[in-house]
């Protein structure tokens, strides 16, 4: 009895050298990595018992101390809070970070990663309206900040915008107000939700496959918003703005990122909107790398694709033109079309089709390809137009017969004068277009004319040729 009261009165002043970590840390964190492939993981929380002592830390993967993060020296303890660093943790993961007082009880957190972080933005096809069908299994080394701010295993629906702790995300009452969905209301939306599927995790998928380094998103995109809504004018309403939302997020992620993914433009295909984008999406990627303190912050973004609508047409293309003519006038920019891919509906990217867009975006992301097939110029000559194509990988090539470009007056009238459409036998750059008869004054030609058309140019690398025009064809 003597002996097990004397182990007891031993063991209470360890028991109460507690720790409890309350910010800088938490289950499936993703660091971004810095300049040397590492990160440096900073603690705080609230201790007991430990006054005036050293605060030990070390790292766990597989079992295992992470090579030269065993237990150290890391931090110290006041009467009632602590902090401690652990730096340069190399990019991996998932890592387990254990803290104690020394000969005191371990507080951990699990399943951290040294990684990339990278931002979701824009509308509807950013935030996943694909079918929840068949969607990609997720991987320990893809994790997400929800939109409830808590990290988790990223799995499709990414974004879920009803109990957001951003109110701009809420749906509208009865009485035109913001209204969280909770409870019983909230459990089943969930359970109901048939659509979320997304390009966020084939691309993050992707990015693992092609390079081992793990990967955090963070989700912002929200269905149905223009480019004023997106208004970098709105960041002092912080959440009750979508701008202001997206830049607390970034911040509470660890105010760094690797890049950021936008797929918008569709809401602002409309005669008041679009003569206004170039310069509202100009300004908007300035201000990002503004706030974001990343002035070459790279930002790739996806060409608006289909829609099964009629309604206009013209200021759809029209936005489509000015995306694809913006990615040479701003610096470390990139963008990739869907214009060829499947939908889900009348004009939401298809799960099907998500991988091939997370691949093109990765393709971007990691630099291992062009852009992919560029329009430079359109001439006539004997019968043919020749359209030339830069940044193409390898050669261009298509399924089935090629089509998609078409010939149009100076007033945008479509001339049904081409007959054939092949890539050239002599210039695997190059486009032949045979026509038959005389070309109109003005001649100018398009690709991908209308809101929904069948495309199917592509080079080698699976990049696909983006919508165009009018380009002029000089004869």
């Amino acid at each position: 009895m003597r002996i097990l009261l004397s182990c007891l009165l031993l063991a209470l002043p360890l028991a109460a050298q507690t720790l409890q970590i309350t910010k800088g840390a938490a289950e499936y964190q993703v660091y971004q990595r810095g300049p040397g492939n590492t990160a440096a993981i900073h603690v705080e929380g609230s201790a007991q018992g430990a006054a005036g002592k050293a605060v030990e830390a070390r790292l766990v993967a597989a079992g295992l101390p992470a090579k030269d993060l065993d237990w150290k020296p890391s931090g110290k303890a006041t009467a009632t809070a602590f902090t401690a660093e652990l730096p340069n943790v190399p990019t991996g993961g998932p890592y387990r970070l254990e803290l104690r007082v020394a000969g005191g009880p371990v507080t951990a957190v699990s399943n951290l990663l040294v990684g990339d972080l990278w931002l979701l933005a824009g509308q509807s096809n950013m935030e996943g309206v694909g079918n929840l069908e068949n969607t990609p299994l997720p991987s320990a080394q893809v994790n997400s900040l929800d939109m409830t701010d808590i990290w988790v295993t990223a799995t499709d629906p990414l974004h879920r915008l009803p109990d957001s702790n951003d109110r701009v995300h809420w749906r509208v009452n009865a009485q035109r107000q913001p209204e969280k969905l909770e409870g019983e209301a909230l459990a089943k939306w969930i359970a109901n939700r048939k659509k979320g599927a997304g390009p966020g995790l084939p691309f993050a998928l992707e990015m693992v496959r092609r390079t081992g380094v793990p990967i955090g998103l963070v989700p912002c995109a929200h269905g149905g918003t223009s480019m004023e809504q997106w208004n970098p004018a709105l960041k002092d309403k912080g959440g009750d703005s979508l701008y202001g939302g997206m830049v607390r997020r970034f911040q509470l992620a660890g105010g760094k990122i690797k890049g950021l993914l936008w797929y918008q433009g569709e809401s602002d295909a409309s005669p008041t909107a679009a003569p206004l984008f170039a310069e509202k999406f100009t300004n908007l990627i300035a201000a990002v790398r503004k706030d974001f303190n990343q002035p070459d912050l790279p930002f790739y973004y996806v060409q608006i694709g289909r829609h099964t609508n009629l309604t206009n047409q013209n200021e759809w293309n029209q936005i489509q033109d000015l995306q694809l003519k913006l990615e040479s006038k701003i610096p470390n920019v990139g963008m990739v079309t869907c214009v060829d891919c499947e939908l889900d509906d009348g004009i939401h990217v298809g799960t099907s089709d998500q991988p091939l867009l997370g691949h093109r975006l990765a393709n971007l992301a990691t630099g291992e390809t062009r852009k992919g097939p560029r329009p430079v110029s359109a001439r006539a000559k004997d019968g043919i137009i020749r359209v030339d194509f830069a940044e193409v990988n390898g050669r261009l090539k298509h399924a089935g017969r090629l089509y998609g470009f078409s010939v149009h007056d100076a007033a945008g009238a479509f001339a049904p004068v081409i007959y054939r459409q092949r890539v050239s036998a002599d210039d695997p750059n190059v486009v032949e277009l045979l026509f038959g008869g005389k070309l109109p004054e003005g001649a100018t030609l398009r690709y991908g004319v209308g809101r929904d058309p069948y495309v199917n140019l592509r080079d080698e690398a699976g990049m696909a040729a983006p919508a165009f025009g009018p380009m002029p064809i000089s004869q």
